[in-house]
C-alpha cells in the first residue's frame, strides 16, 4: 500500500488524476483475496476480483474529470505493477491443503498445520536480487565504461550488468547446495532471470522517475528514497521468476506421474 500510494502521488505531481483512494482499496482487496486464496476461495478468487476492477470504471463516471481513459488506465497500472507481484508471492508461498471444512473451520485452521509454507524460494530470491544489485554496483564502479542505457540511467554500465549477473548465478549455485528444492541448474536459471529482469525493473522505474522529473519515488527511507526505489527490481522480476518456477514444478509433477 505504501508503494501504491507513492505511485499515485508521483502521477499527481505530473498532473494526472488516477483514482487514488479507489485504487488503493481495490489493491488492498486483491492482496487479501490472494492471501486467503487457497483456504477460502480457490480459483474463484479471479472471479471475485473482476467486479472490483469494474468499480474503477464505474467510479470514473462520477468524477467529471478530463481524460477518463487515462485516469482509469493509470489506476489499473498501479495495481498491476505494484500490488500483483506481492500478491503472487503470498499466493505461491502459502499454498494450503484443500479443505472441505465449513467456512468458520477454514478461518480457524488458516494459520494451523495444514500450511505448507516454505521460506526457501523467497529467501533465495532476495539473496540473489541483493547480490545482483551489489555485484553490479561494485563491478560498475571498478571497471564500468560502456553505458547500459544512458538515456534512462546514466550510471549503469554493461560491465556492471554482467558482473551482477555472474555473481547472481554464482550465489544461486551456492544456494542450491543448501536449499535442495530445485536442482543446481534450475537455481542458476533463477539467478539469471532475477539478474536480467531485476535490472529491467530498475530501468523501468528510472524511466518513470525521469519522465516525471523526480529523483526519488518518495522520502519514506532517508538516504534510500521510497518503497518503489527499494523494490523496483522485485516488481517486474517476480512474475517472470514465479512463472518459470511454476513451469518447472508442473513439468516435474508430470514426469513423476502427478
Amino acid at each position: 500500500m505504501l508503494g501504491l500510494n507513492e505511485f499515485y502521488n508521483l502521477l499527481g505531481f505530473a498532473k494526472y488524476n488516477p483514482q487514488k483512494e479507489v485504487g488503493m482499496g481495490v489493491g488492498a482487496l486483491l492482496f487479501i483475496l490472494f492471501a486467503f486464496r487457497y483456504e477460502l476461495f480457490g480459483d474463484m478468487v479471479f472471479a471475485l476480483i473482476l467486479p472490483f476492477i469494474a468499480l474503477i470504471f464505474f467510479h470514473e463516471l462520477y468524477r467529471n474529470l478530463k481524460d477518463p481513459f487515462i485516469n482509469i488506465a493509470l489506476t489499473l497500472v498501479g495495481i498491476l505493477y505494484i500490488v500483483l507481484p506481492f500478491a503472487l508471492w503470498v499466493s505461491y508461498m502459502c499454498p494450503y491443503s484443500p479443505s472441505h471444512n465449513k467456512l468458520i473451520d477454514q478461518l480457524i485452521n488458516s494459520f494451523g498445520p495444514t500450511s505448507s509454507y516454505n521460506p526457501h524460494v523467497l529467501l533465495a530470491y532476495f539473496f540473489i536480487l541483493w547480490t545482483n544489485d551489489t555485484g553490479a554496483y561494485l563491478t560498475g564502479m571498478a571497471m564500468g565504461k560502456a553505458k547500459l542505457w544512458e538515456r534512462v540511467s546514466p550510471n549503469k554500465t554493461w560491465e556492471g550488468f554482467f558482473g551482477g549477473m555472474v555473481l547472481s548465478i554464482g550465489v544461486a549455485y551456492l544456494i542450491s547446495r543448501f536449499y535442495t528444492d530445485f536442482s543446481p541448474v534450475i537455481w542458476m536459471v533463477i539467478g539469471f532471470l532475477v539478474s536480467v529482469f531485476g535490472t529491467f525493473g530498475d530501468l523501468v522505474e528510472s524511466l518513470f522517475k525521469r519522465s516525471l522529473d523526480v529523483k526519488e519515488s518518495g522520502g519514506l527511507l532517508p538516504g534510500h528514497g521510497g518503497i518503489l526505489d527499494r523494490f523496483d527490481g522485485v516488481l517486474l522480476s517476480t512474475p517472470v521468476v514465479l512463472t518459470f518456477i511454476q513451469i518447472v514444478e508442473f513439468v516435474t509433477n508430470l514426469a513423476n506421474g502427478g
